[in-house]
C-alpha cells in the first residue's frame, strides 16, 4: 500500500493512486517565527492586535479568526496615504527561534507526509484586513495606482519571508491562504484579478518553486472556477477549499493534469449544530463518486484540519476511510499505518 504522501503524488500527477487521499493526511502544516511576534486570538479569547496593527476576533462559532473593522480599528484610514498607516513587521528573528521551528520540520517522517510552510494571510486578504473589504474592492476601481503600490509592498514582504523560510526551514511544500470568492462567485472579475494579483503571485510562487518547494497548495474556500486558469499561470499545484458550487467534476475533467482540487465538502454541508454521521456519509459518498480519485482530494473546505463543531473533521476522515475500504478492498488498519497521526488545528 502507498503511504499517504505517495498516494497524494500519484493522485496529483495522474498516476495510480490506490485509494482516495483523505483530507490533510498527506501534509504537516508548519509555522515560522513570524507568528511568535504577531499575536492572534484563539477561539473564544479576547480580541487582539497583530504586528501589522490589525485587530482580530475569534468567536466560538466560526472556523477561524477575522479582522475587526469598526471605524476606529481600520488600519488604512486613507488609501491615498496608505504608506502612513501600513508598516510591515520586522523579519529579523533570532537563530534560536529559527532552530526551534527547524526542529519541527526535521521531525516529520517524509516517507509519509510533506513538510508544508504555512503562510497566511495572502495578498488580497492582507489588503482588506488592513483596509476593510468593501473599501478595498472600491479602491481597486477608484485608486488602482495606490492599490498596485500597496500590493507591491506586500509582495516584497512575502518574498523576504519566502527567502527566509526556504533558506532556514527547507519545506518541500507551501500552504498559502488567500480567499478570492464567496459561495457562488468571486470577489472580482477575472480581468481585475489578472490586473492586480496574477503577476505578484507568479513572483511569490515562482520563488518557492525555484528554491526547493515542489508543491504549492493555495487555500481559497470559495467559488473560484473562473480563476482556475490564473491559478495555473501562478504556479498553484493544488487548489484547496474549492466548494462543490464550482462543478468540480467539470473542472477536474478540463484542468486535471495542470492543477488538482482539494475540497468539495464545504462546512455548511456537514459542520453544523446537530450534525450526524449518516448525513456526513451521504456527502462523502456523493462527492467521491462524482469526482474520482485522480486530481481530486476530498476534504473539508476550511483552510486546515479541523471543524467548527467538535468531531466533524474526524468523522469525515473515518467515512472517507470507510469508502476506501469498501471500494478499494483495503483494511482500515493498513490505511492508518500509511499515514502520520494527525493534529487537529481548528
Amino acid at each position: 500500500m502507498l503511504t499517504a504522501k505517495e498516494n497524494l503524488l500519484e493522485c496529483i500527477h495522474g498516476g495510480n493512486p490506490d485509494r482516495f487521499v483523505n483530507q490533510y493526511e498527506f501534509v504537516k502544516l508548519l509555522m515560522n517565527p513570524s507568528g511568535l511576534h504577531s499575536p492572534r486570538p484563539k477561539r473564544g479569547e479576547p480580541d487582539c492586535k497583530n504586528a501589522w496593527g490589525v485587530t482580530y476576533s475569534f468567536p466560538v462559532n466560526v472556523p477561524a479568526g477575522f479582522p475587526v473593522h469598526t471605524p476606529d480599528k481600520v488600519v488604512i484610514q486613507d488609501i491615498e496615504q496608505w504608506q502612513k498607516y501600513v508598516h510591515a513587521p520586522s523579519l529579523d528573528f533570532s537563530n534560536e527561534e529559527w532552530d526551534m521551528f527547524k526542529a519541527q520540520y526535521d521531525a516529520v517522517d517524509t516517507t509519509k507526509a510533506l513538510k508544508a510552510a504555512f503562510v497566511a494571510p495572502g495578498l488580497f486578504e492582507q489588503c482588506h484586513h488592513l483596509g476593510e473589504i468593501v473599501n478595498t474592492l472600491q479602491n481597486l476601481i477608484e485608486y488602482p495606482d495606490e492599490m498596485h503600490d500597496l500590493i507591491k509592498y506586500l509582495t516584497e514582504y512575502e518574498l523576504r519571508l519566502a527567502e527566509l523560510i526556504c533558506d532556514k526551514l527547507h519545506p518541500d511544500t507551501l500552504f498559502h491562504h488567500d480567499d478570492w470568492g464567496g459561495q457562488k462567485t468571486t470577489f472580482m472579475s477575472p480581468a481585475m484579478f489578472e490586473e492586480f494579483f496574477v503577476e505578484p503571485y507568479k513572483e511569490i510562487y515562482g520563488y518557492y518553486h525555484d528554491h526547493g518547494v515542489d508543491i504549492v497548495i493555495h487555500h481559497s474556500d470559495s467559488y473560484a472556477a473562473t480563476l482556475v486558469p490564473a491559478m495555473i499561470e501562478m504556479g498553484i499545484d493544488i487548489w484547496q477549499g474549492c466548494f462543490s458550487t464550482n462543478n468540480l467534476p467539470e473542472l477536474i475533467k478540463k484542468y486535471g493534469g495542470k492543477i488538482s482540487f482539494m475540497g468539495g465538502i464545504e462546512n455548511c454541508l456537514v459542520d453544523y449544530e446537530g450534525w450526524n454521521r449518516e448525513d456526513i456519509r451521504k456527502v462523502v459518498d456523493k462527492t467521491l463518486a462524482e469526482c474520482g480519485n485522480k486530481y481530486f482530494i476530498p476534504c473539508i473546505a476550511q483552510g486546515g484540519p479541523g471543524s467548527v463543531f467538535k468531531g466533524v473533521y474526524a468523522t469525515l476522515g473515518e467515512e472517507i476511510d470507510a469508502y476506501n475500504c469498501e471500494h478499494f478492498n483495503l483494511k482500515k488498519e493498513d490505511i492508518e499505518a500509511a499515514r502520520l497521526p494527525e493534529v487537529i488545528m481548528f
